[in-house]
């Protein structure tokens, strides 16, 4: 009988080992040898690793490339042996490592998936009745029936990560592969992400320390293949990046702090500013450009359908539509919904999103409308128009979801509710850290006498 506390993964003083040959007869040699002429250097991937995993945790691992997070991956998936030490997986374990590991390239997608699912130890009755939703979760049409080896990389993701996502997987060990694919693919994993973490257990590695400290409950930091922190996430993250700066600049760094700092009284600005520093930012490669793509209305939805979703639109602040756009600028999203059915009290909202999908910002209509709804009868179109200042965003893909209820914030019915409404993607940005960036009304660096 299975028990929220149940120990899913354990090692024990794990340790690998390779040996390195300067030469490829020189393993020839000591093969013939044996002890009697070391011709090999050893390279210790992994030094006396010791942790466990329960029923229902999500573990991160970190560190920089080279510090053996891949080599414990391949060792809990079974792909490698210590050298020294214990492991102890239980359950059905599911692995996207490296990409496209298990595929035969001269075969086909759909003969593959057979073949992965068969290792997963599920039967060909088993992959027949999941096989229209595996090919529904990979999303690759005719390519199902092609050699893998004339996919692209991200063709492969989309075809292992949507194998494992079927398999009823007790622990679903992820290595970096979601570094690959496409806005709406990303998403569409990190839902299936945290639906699983809710009843499985998810051993995740990246490099990521967004990623790590919003999915993880627990982490380890391996550098050089010892583990030097291990607990709370956002501990071990905040340890990992001062390995990384002490790294670059070659130094230890201590924390500091000003003793005795009095209170600075705030000088009175303008209610209306803009960041001082944009003349410079925007004539410069830093510029926060956003591209934005198409409404997709037929991306993951949900909801009972007294009401649809029939575009979304960015807008400048004189209404006229955007195909791109610039972080720290005024903007406005304009949502276009029609009433299948009478709704006596209509909430319009959004989420903006990013790749992992954190809500970044989010609003509705509801407060404004509160003491007045506005009840629209079937048949009539519905828009709502939010206009805000757009924070500056780091490099990258976001999603914009949009959703139409009926009723209050509390107690309501969700008629449509679209994930990924509006995919938009950072080029450039000046923001070095942070989830995103806000305009800033004055910086000020002085040194006084």
């Amino acid at each position: 009988m299975s028990s929220d506390n149940e120990v899913l993964i354990r090692c024990d003083r794990v340790s690998k080992c390779y040996e390195i040959f300067d030469k490829p007869h020189h393993r020839l040699i000591q093969s013939l040898t044996g002890n009697r002429r070391k011709l090999h250097r050893e390279f210790w991937a992994l030094r006396d690793i010791s942790f466990e995993v329960r029923r229902g945790e999500t573990f991160g691992v970190i560190g920089r490339n080279g510090s053996g997070k891949s080599t414990l991956l391949q060792i809990l998936s079974g792909t490698l042996s210590p050298t020294s030490g214990t492991v102890q997986v239980r359950g059905r374990v599911a692995a996207l490592l490296e990409l496209g590991a298990g595929f035969n390239a001269d075969c086909t997608g759909r003969e593959n998936v057979y073949t992965n699912g068969q290792l997963f130890g599920l039967s060909n009755a088993e992959i027949d009745a999941r096989f229209d939703q595996i090919a529904a979760f990979a999303d690759i049409g005719d390519f199902l029936d092609q050699p893998v080896k004339t996919y692209s990389s991200g063709m492969y993701v989309r075809l292992a990560f949507a194998v494992i996502a079927h398999v009823d997987a007790d622990v679903l060990i992820v290595d970096e592969a979601l570094s690959v694919g496409d806005a709406y693919f990303v998403q569409k994993c990190m839902r299936f992400l945290r639906e699983f973490m809710e009843r499985g257990t998810l051993f995740f590695c990246s490099h990521d320390t967004g990623a790590v400290s919003n999915l993880c409950s627990r982490a380890l930091l391996l550098q050089g293949g010892v583990a030097i922190a291990s607990g709370e996430p956002k501990v071990v993250v905040e340890h990992y990046l001062a390995k990384l700066v002490e790294s670059i600049q070659g130094e230890s760094l201590t924390e500091s702090r000003p003793a005795n700092a009095e209170p600075v009284e705030a000088p009175k600005l303008p209610d209306f500013y803009e960041d001082m520093r944009a003349n410079i930012v925007n004539s410069s490669s830093l510029r926060n450009d956003i591209e934005i793509f198409q409404f997709t209305p037929d991306s993951t939805a949900f909801g009972k359908g007294g009401a649809r979703v029939e575009s979304v639109r960015l807008l400048d602040l004189h209404g006229s539509p955007l195909a791109w756009m610039v972080g720290g600028e005024d903007v406005g999203l304009e949502i276009s919904c029609m009433a299948v059915e009478d709704l006596s009290s209509p909430i319009v909202g959004f989420q903006f999103k990013d790749r992992l999908g954190q809500v970044l910002f989010a609003d509705n209509t509801y407060l404004a409308y509160r003491d007045q709804p506005i009840p629209v009868r079937a048949g009539r179109k519905i828009v709502a128009r939010f206009d805000f200042r757009l924070p500056v965003l780091p490099v990258g893909d976001y999603s914009i979801g949009v959703a139409i209820a009926d009723g209050t914030q509390e107690s309501h019915v969700q008629h449509r509710w679209i994930h990924d409404a509006v995919i938009v993607r950072a080029q450039h940005s000046s923001v070095v850290l942070g989830l995103l960036g806000l305009p800033m009304r004055k910086i000020e660096l002085t040194v006084p006498a």
